[in-house]
């Protein structure tokens, strides 16, 4: 077998939210212990939640499995304000992981449903950070995943109709939505910046050059993780055959035939340290880094987790 040249995207791996989120966990277990409940998978990778399962990190579905008075934490996802109102009710001591940037797209949400608009969300009806953002104003929010969807839709002013996307979709895609949604809707507004973070954006301009030149692209996440599915298909609408791998245990052989060159990426919730595996199973020769941007975003603790 000839070794192979890796094509290594820079920015890949954790994003500024996910050390966040993972970071108030793990600040927590060494001050208190476990165990420490969380609701939903703190981010969307298994290797993360199973770790700090082994240090006392309990995850469940709904707050009905976190006993009265308990501390709990919110999934770096966010959550609809019936899970807060939930939580004060049941005494619960709420540690809040939602990244800033899905607080922003839940701000706006009540901002332009406030002034009476349609709100149009592009998202996945299965993913968590579409449930908290619906669940700000469910009487005013649509959800929308396609241009076929936006073809279907019916809303009471067709002037009176704005728009907001989860933060972690293909950038093209939502592109095509957002413009078949001014096709429709001509006085549409929109968020004044983009909803789609820029972790997004970043991983997905960096697998889009790699994807160029390489025969094959791995992408190291969880297949519940939105972001790095996006990266998939990304790297597939460039030409690359592509595969999501949980680790270097799913890498398969005959993926490996005839391949010279291979882009390796991860989506914003997969450990560094799993790609750094991947790269020594691939046995390559020579690993060049492929850097679009350099990210320097930080977010800050909250209060009551920070060092004291």
């Amino acid at each position: 077998m000839v070794l192979p040249v890796v094509l290594l995207a820079s920015p890949r791996s954790f994003c500024a939210g996910v050390e966040r989120a993972v970071e108030i966990v793990e600040h927590l277990l060494a001050r208190h212990g476990g165990p420490i409940h969380v609701r939903k998978q703190i981010v969307h990778n298994t290797h993360v939640v199973a770790e700090l399962e082994e240090r006392g990190a309990v995850f469940v579905d709904e707050l009905e499995a976190v006993p009265d008075g308990a501390t709990v934490v919110f999934s770096a996802h966010g959550v609809s304000p019936a899970v807060r109102a939930e939580a004060a009710r049941r005494g619960l001591d709420v540690v809040d992981a939602t990244c800033p940037l899905v607080t922003k797209v839940h701000a706006e949400a009540r901002r332009f449903a406030a002034r009476g608009d349609t709100v149009v969300l592009i998202g996945h009806a299965d993913h968590e950070e579409v449930e908290g953002t619906l669940g700000e104003a469910p009487e005013r929010i649509v959800l929308v995943a396609s241009v076929a969807d936006v073809e279907r839709l019916e809303v009471p002013d067709p002037t009176r109709v704005s728009y907001l996307t989860q933060t972690t979709l293909a950038v093209d895609e939502t592109a095509e939505v957002v413009a078949a949604l001014r096709g429709r809707f001509p006085a549409l507004r929109g968020p004044g910046s983009d909803d789609i973070c820029y972790a997004t954006t970043n991983r997905q301009d960096a697998v889009r050059e790699i994807a160029q030149d390489a025969d094959l692209v791995l992408v190291v996440g969880s297949a519940n993780s939105s972001n790095s599915v996006r990266l998939v298909e990304l790297a597939r609408r460039q030409g690359a055959p592509a595969h999501l791998v949980e680790d270097a245990s799913g890498i398969r052989p005959e993926w490996l035939d005839g391949v010279r060159v291979i882009g390796v990426s991860a989506g914003a919730s997969a450990p560094p340290r799993l790609v750094d595996e991947v790269i020594t199973a691939l046995g390559a020769w020579d690993v060049q880094v492929r850097e679009t941007t350099r990210e320097t975003i930080r977010f800050t603790l909250p209060s009551s987790v920070r060092p004291r």
